[in-house]
C-alpha cells in the first residue's frame, strides 16, 4: 500500500478541485469565516463517535505533538481554507487562475520548511521534477502570458489572499506530516477538524459571524453536507493516509493535482477550452508528478 500512498494524496487534492469549482460557490453570500466553521465543525461532530473513544491513545503525546495539531489546524485548518475561500469570493470564482496560483508557489514553501522542520533531505532529480512540476502547473494555467494582477474585480487582493493560503496550505503539509508521527491518520483527520472548528469558532464569535448562521439556506446546508462527505473530511482522511506513508516534499507535489483537476472542470462545466500551450502544460505536470512520486527520499 506505501506505493499507492501517492495516490490517496492526489485524489484528495482532486476533490479539492471540485470543491472550488462545483460546490464552493454556492456558498459566497456567506460570511468566509462562517463558511469554513460550518465545514470544520461538521466533520468533527461526524468523526466524534468513533475517535472519542480513541481519547485515551493521545496521553503519551509530547508538547511537539500537540503544538503540530495546532499548527494544522490553524495554518491549514483556519488561515489557509480562509484565505483561499476568500480569495476565489473576492474573484467571484470567475478569474480563478489567480486562485490557483497557490499551487504553484505552495511547494516552493513546502520544500523550504521541510528542510528547516523535518531536515528532510532530497536527492538532487527530486528538485528537478519539482521544479518541473511547477513550471507545468503555471503553464497550464496561463499559457505562455504573464500573470495580469491589473483586471479589477479585486484580483489584486485575490492574489494577496493566494499568497497568504499558498504559505499556510504549505505549513500545514509540514505540521501535518510531524503530528501524524505519534497518532494514525483517522485519529490525525478528527484532531485536525476538531482543532480548526475550536479555532474558527474564536474567531467567528469575536468578529460577529457566528450571528449569520441563521441565514444558512437548506440548499447550502445540503452542500456543506456533500462537502463533508468528499473534499471535507474524505479528503483529508484519505490525504492524511498517504502523508503518513510519504514525505511532506512529495505530498506537495502530488497536491498539484488540485489545479489540474480545476482546470479539467473549468473546460469541461464553463466551457473554458485551453490552448496547445496549456495542454503541454498538463503533460508536463502529470508526467512530472509521476516521476517525484517514485523518487525515494532519505530524511534524517
Amino acid at each position: 500500500m506505501k506505493k499507492l500512498a501517492p495516490l490517496f494524496v492526489i485524489v484528495a487534492a482532486a476533490l479539492w478541485g471540485i470543491d472550488g469549482i462545483v460546490l464552493r460557490p454556492e456558498l459566497y453570500s456567506l460570511p468566509v469565516t462562517l463558511v469554513v466553521f460550518v465545514e470544520s465543525t461538521i466533520v468533527a461532530l461526524l468523526l466524534s463517535p468513533i475517535y472519542l473513544r480513541k481519547i485515551g491513545e493521545l496521553k503519551d503525546l509530547k508538547t511537539k505533538d500537540w503544538l503540530s495539531f495546532v499548527g494544522v489546524g490553524l495554518f491549514g485548518g483556519a488561515i489557509g481554507t480562509m484565505a483561499i475561500t476568500k480569495g476565489l469570493f473576492y474573484v467571484n470564482f470567475v478569474n480563478l487562475s489567480i486562485v490557483v496560483l497557490i499551487q504553484k508557489l505552495q511547494p516552493v514553501f513546502a520544500l523550504i520548511l521541510a528542510n528547516l522542520i523535518l531536515r528532510e533531505q532530497l536527492p538532487k532529480q527530486f528538485f528537478l521534477w519539482a521544479f518541473l512540476a511547477i513550471v507545468g502547473a503555471y503553464v497550464m494555467t496561463f499559457g505562455h502570458n504573464i500573470v495580469n494582477l491589473n483586471t479589477g474585480d479585486k484580483t489584486t487582493e485575490a492574489a494577496m489572499f493566494a499568497l497568504i493560503a499558498a504559505i499556510s496550505f504549505a505549513s500545514s503539509t509540514v505540521f501535518s506530516k510531524r503530528a501524524l508521527k505519534n497518532v494514525d491518520y483517522g485519529l490525525g483527520t478528527f484532531l485536525r477538524f476538531l482543532f480548526s472548528a475550536i479555532i474558527l469558532l474564536i474567531v467567528a464569535s469575536s468578529i460577529g459571524d457566528i450571528n449569520s448562521i441563521g441565514q444558512v439556506s437548506n440548499h447550502q446546508w445540503m452542500i456543506f453536507g456533500i462537502i463533508a462527505f468528499s473534499s471535507g473530511g474524505l479528503a483529508i482522511f484519505l490525504y492524511y493516509y498517504g502523508l503518513k506513508k510519504i514525505s511532506a516534499s512529495v505530498a506537495t507535489i502530488c497536491e498539484l493535482a488540485f489545479p489540474l483537476t480545476a482546470i479539467l472542470l473549468e473546460y469541461f462545466i464553463r466551457g473554458n477550452i485551453l490552448s496547445w500551450v496549456q495542454w503541454l502544460g498538463v503533460a508536463l505536470l502529470i508526467f512530472s508528478i509521476l516521476k517525484v512520486t517514485k523518487i525515494e527520499k532519505t530524511a534524517t
